[in-house]
């Protein structure tokens, strides 16, 4: 997926498209999480969230790391909710790797690309 140490660094036309490429995987993995949230809310909430729009801002704050907006009444909500945060906070670490590990690959890349071209 990256190149070797042995190739040039990556042009900024290839670089600003493997930018592209790896935000397009985080805004998926947020809009699934998401996804999935609201069914979550929608399916376990069924006397409290049982719209959509309330499963949204509820899914939504806490993929955010807001918390929820409305607090779930049934058991299956509450267990759901607890897990869907642990959740939450994994896609946040998980997504903010994916849009740093292209920038902090091509830095390194660059320096060492540099230290090799002036060791020659």
């Amino acid at each position: 997926m990256y190149e070797h140490r042995a190739h040039a660094p990556l042009s900024r036309a290839a670089f600003r498209l493997r930018m592209l490429r790896h935000a397009a995987w985080a805004i998926l993995v947020v809009v699934a999480s998401l996804g999935i949230g609201m069914a979550g809310y929608w399916y376990f909430e069924p006397e409290g969230i049982r719209d959509w729009p309330d499963a949204f801002v509820n899914a939504a704050m806490l993929l955010g790391g807001m918390g929820p907006i409305h607090q779930p009444k049934t058991s299956g909500g509450k267990i759901f909710a607890g897990l869907y945060a642990l959740y939450c906070g994994l896609v946040v670490i998980a997504v903010t790797g994916i849009l740093l590990a292209p920038g902090v690959h091509h830095v390194m890349h660059r320096v060492h690309w540099e230290e090799r071209e002036n060791s020659d």
